[in-house]
């Protein structure tokens, strides 16, 4: 065997001839991810007076195991957007080095850095349907939130099949079975996006976030949110639900250290 480090492995070259990579050639189809093996679940956002809300637990799972406690699933775009996503962590990841990309590209240009949220939602959905055209689909969900064109908030969703639609209150995941039926019950469509505050924004997406965490077992209690403004994007990624744990289970008899 050839010990050198660049060749670990590898038969000598001198002994048993070149390696032959000719057999890795197929005549038969291209084979594409089927299904994402490292996936993050649910993101909620929220329109209010004056911004978006954004927010997203910090787990990314290995199937089942919950396996990553420490992925950022938001991702702000300059201080004028900010993505969420959903589904595989590896697609994410390709799609953040797409965005940064673009970023820096627009931010070098004469003009300045002329994308908003509208813009950057529908870049997404094209890169999508493209993907998917192609049938080899980035397996995610994303929303995104900022402002459009005429500095109005705007809350948008795309997934994998470049569907897209936009609304007040939007989720991803198991958040668009458990997250958005809180938010209407808050939020009635009657209710017009003038007479929501921050804080009511941001205490709703708390609450969802609760919801998840004990009835998604894809969730955890850590989580990020983002509040994007005129001011800017005021992003926090290490914080806690409060007190959220199933201590109650210990007062069951039956359970733990309880006896019946």
């Amino acid at each position: 065997m050839n010990h050198f480090p660049e060749a670990w492995g590898r038969p000598r070259d001198d002994v048993y001839g070149a390696y032959n990579p000719s057999y890795l050639q197929t005549s038969g189809p291209k084979a594409h991810t089927s299904s994402p093996a490292v996936t993050g679940t649910s993101v909620v956002g929220v329109k209010f007076n004056g911004g978006v809300a954004l927010a997203t637990d910090n787990l990314a799972s290995y199937g089942s195991l919950a396996r990553f406690t420490d992925v950022k699933r938001l991702r702000s775009f300059g201080d004028k957007a900010v993505v969420g996503f959903g589904g595989d962590v590896s697609d994410m990841q390709y799609i953040d080095r797409l965005l940064e990309s673009i970023d820096i590209r627009e931010n070098y240009s004469t003009h300045g850095n002329m994308l908003n949220a509208k813009n950057l939602h529908t870049y997404l959905a094209k890169i999508f349907y493209k993907r998917r055209s192609d049938f080899n689909p980035l397996w995610n969900h994303v929303l995104v939130a900022g402002f459009d064109g005429e500095g109005k908030p705007f809350l948008g969703s795309a997934d994998l099949l470049g569907t897209t639609f936009s609304g007040p209150h939007l989720a991803t995941g198991f958040g668009a079975h458990l997250a958005v039926p809180i938010l209407r019950r808050k939020f009635p469509e009657e209710k017009p996006i003038e007479e929501i505050s921050r804080d009511e924004a941001v205490a709703a997406l708390k609450e969802c976030l609760k919801v998840l965490f004990y009835r998604d077992a894809r969730s955890l209690d850590k989580y990020s949110i983002a509040v994007i403004t005129k001011e800017g994007v005021d992003l926090k990624e290490d914080e806690q639900l409060e007190s959220q744990s199933w201590a109650f289970a210990e007062r069951i008899k039956g359970y733990g250290a309880q006896t019946v």
